[in-house]
């Protein structure tokens, strides 16, 4: 019998990348699947059907936070760690741990394993792939135990024993470091609306998860050898993720307040409007927790939250969507031809012409792939276009946040949101890398030709 390596697994398939990391994630659901099946996994008298747990599989994996079930009243203690160990292994991602395995294996990782992990990690480059996945899995660590004894510390004010106040902890920092949306209160951060100190601590657990690994490695690296600050020592990818991801946050909070001013935050105090503004703007980012019940806002900011959603964390990260980079490109495409030049550039460099051409195939798939899904759940299911809309923009950015129709969702329906928050996890690129096709260069090219356009 032939051992199974990655190279004998291309060999014998003639799978490409892109396909085998989506063939890992869909057996990563079938595992999870099956531990969540498991009898010891649920409370006494718990019974689901086969595409709830499905769907909580797959929103697991994806580390979307989107339920059919309550967490909280479904899973027993086991249960609940065996939750938590599929959202981090969602979270960090399949090759992250597939290479720390391999590693502690002593397994060389060659060109096909760095082949897989350069695709599974959205990353242009093959060299150094193995360092940036153990710094990844080393940092990502770091910042949830970190987390959870913070939290789990503050939490003794809320929770009779240690024992809950540090598992609440645990839980609380791997859902929001991973962006998973998940919790075992029953009610998300509901109960913690007037404790600013969890919400601040969430925030910057939200942001460490979806900013984006490389962002992470960086910015460490530049603390460990420099104590001054030069913003050309960082790289474009840097710059650029992190100028667009965090006035995306100040835009969404700006947004619900204005919008919210007469509306949710009628007789509020300023302080109250400003972390509820803040907290649910960081939230659209890919974590899915919230302070509040969402459907409660009004219709223009539930469209502006959609817009961030759909939007969602930086490449390379915990989150979905189409991603921070892909939408800056996008922005300054518009602006370069608006001012009739060719080239893009920013931060004193030049954008590649695949990276724009990319940038654009993402954005327009998306959209295409969430208008069907709006139409087919809007022809399928009773509820509003407004409750269908944020509903796919949660899914397909990761996000998790809901205004409470998933449970009541028909098969049809949540098999799409299904479908969505599988792919919004493997990411479009590597979606439709799963249907190309290589094709030798022609050697002649067709007469150009003009056409009217816009």
């Amino acid at each position: 019998m032939r051992k199974f390596t990655v190279k004998n697994f291309y060999r014998s398939n003639g799978l490409r990348p892109a396909q085998i990391i989506v063939l890992f994630y869909i057996i990563a659901v079938m595992v999870s699947v099956g531990l969540l099946s498991l009898p010891v996994a649920l409370k006494p008298g718990v019974d689901w059907t086969f595409i709830d747990i499905l769907f909580t599989a797959v929103s697991a994996v994806s580390v979307t936070g989107l339920t059919v079930v309550s967490t909280a009243d479904t899973f027993s203690i086991t249960g609940k760690f065996i939750l938590l160990f599929i959202l981090q292994f969602g979270g960090i991602g399949i090759m992250t741990l597939g290479t720390f395995v391999w590693l502690l294996m002593g397994k060389k990782i060659g060109l096909k394993e760095r082949q897989l992990i350069k695709t599974d990690q959205n990353q242009s480059h093959l060299s150094g792939l193995v360092e940036l996945m153990k710094q990844i899995l080393i940092i990502i660590i770091a910042i949830e135990l970190a987390g959870a004894l913070i939290l789990g510390i503050h939490f003794l004010n809320y929770f009779p024993t240690w024992q809950q106040a540090f598992f609440q902890g645990l839980f609380a920092s791997v859902s929001a470091t991973t962006n998973a949306g998940f919790d075992i209160t029953g009610s998300s951060l509901v109960p913690f609306a007037n404790d600013y100190y969890v919400q601040f601590i969430t925030i910057i657990l939200l942001t460490l998860g979806a900013i984006g690994f490389p962002v992470l490695i960086e910015v460490k690296d530049y603390i460990k050898q420099r104590k001054g600050h030069r913003l050309s020592r960082f790289s474009l990818y840097t710059k650029l993720t992190t100028l667009t991801f965090f006035s995306l946050m100040f835009f969404g909070t700006i947004v619900i307040l204005l919008f919210e001013a007469n509306h949710f935050f009628d007789g509020k105090s300023w302080h109250e409007s400003i972390f509820y503004a803040f907290f649910q703007s960081a939230t659209t980012r890919n974590g899915g927790l919230a302070t509040m019940d969402v459907s409660q806002f009004s219709y223009s900011t539930l469209l502006a939250l959609c817009f961030l959603m759909f939007i969602g964390a930086s490449p390379s990260s915990v989150g979905g969507g189409i991603r921070t980079t892909t939408f800056a490109v996008i922005i300054l495409l518009l602006i370069t031809f608006a001012k009739g030049r060719k080239d893009i550039k920013v931060f004193g460099r030049q954008l590649h012409e695949e990276d724009i051409r990319k940038s654009v195939v993402v954005t327009f798939m998306a959209v295409m792939l969430c208008f069907t899904a709006i139409m087919i759940l809007a022809r399928t299911e009773p509820f509003s276009l407004m409750e269908i809309m944020f509903e796919v923009s949660s899914a397909f950015g990761t996000t998790g946040l809901s205004m409470g129709i998933t449970a009541e969702l028909s098969t049809i329906g949540k098999s799409v949101i299904i479908a969505l928050m599988f792919i919004g996890r493997i990411g479009i690129l590597s979606f439709i890398l799963l249907f190309h096709v290589r094709h030798r260069e022609a050697n002649y090219k067709f007469p150009e030709e003009r056409i009217i356009v816009g």
